[in-house]
């Protein structure tokens, strides 16, 4: 079963926009593995709150990430 796990900044997809994400990974497998693989495809997308990011030793908040 293909499988991803999308981590992205809590707040920032509309619902809309994660069908869409969800879609076009599904069908990035799709495409690698075939048809066969669309129905076994598993997306996970998990929100993570401000400040729960890290990069290079920093924690990444909303205001560093543009987003406030």
């Amino acid at each position: 079963m293909p499988y991803a796990n999308l981590k992205v900044p809590a707040d920032t997809l509309t619902p809309e926009s994660k069908k869409r994400l969800i879609d076009a990974v599904t069908d990035a497998y799709a495409d690698v593995y075939g048809e066969r693989a669309r129905a076994t495809t598993l997306v996970l997308l998990e929100e993570i709150p401000d400040g729960g990011w890290g990069l290079g030793g920093n924690i990444l908040t909303a205001e560093m990430l543009g987003r406030s």
